[in-house]
């Protein structure tokens, strides 16, 4: 037998923790965020590790948004300036390529707009909009319990919170669905 407890009951305790978690996002923040978005010219998302992968499906959300959005890395990633924003993923906000990067985009010009568990961190401080993700991070014996393996509920939290920004965005803007799909790749 492959263990004792069952797929309903591991979902359910999920659940709960990302309930637990995202109740703790501020309003405030997540709208300052989406005001931030909205006034850039280009947006440049990066995240390291799976907190990148939640990035990802957010900078392919803002292009489906009709907004100039991107990943960094990806081949079409523009030079940054002034106007545009650099937005960041980083539970510890301590990762040195997230730190190198944020760097690297003040310089240029860019806004930082930061998801951090860890506002007091390196790449926290940094920020000109910050919203602070209270999830778990890597090496943190005082961050909120998990019975998921490593940082997975803190990229979970990240990615629901990111689709309910694009929700944000979508209002804000006052597309649909529909106007979403128009946009999506049609090569599939």
């Amino acid at each position: 037998m492959a263990g004792t407890r069952r797929i309903g009951q591991e979902i359910a305790a999920i659940r709960r923790e990302i309930g637990g978690v995202l109740a703790g996002v501020r309003e405030e923040e997540a709208r300052a965020l989406v005001g931030a978005v909205l006034a850039a010219d280009r947006i440049v998302v990066w995240g390291a590790g799976r907190m990148g992968m939640m990035a990802r499906a957010f900078a392919m959300r803002l292009a489906q948004l009709g907004l100039r959005g991107c990943f960094l890395g990806d081949s079409n990633t523009p030079a940054v300036g002034a106007g545009d924003l650099l937005l960041l993923a980083s539970g510890s906000g301590q990762t040195r390529t997230v730190v190198d990067v944020a760097e690297l985009g003040r310089t240029r010009g860019a806004r930082l707009a930061v998801i951090t568990a860890r506002p007091d961190s390196a790449v926290g401080k940094m920020a000109d909009v910050l919203l602070v993700l209270p999830g778990q991070i890597k090496d943190d014996p005082h961050g909120p319990a998990s019975i998921q393996p490593m940082t997975s509920l803190n990229e979970q939290c990240l990615l629901i919170l990111l689709d309910a920004i694009v929700l944000m965005l979508m209002a804000a803007t006052h597309q649909s669905q529909e106007d979403l799909w128009r946009r999506h790749c049609n090569l599939e």
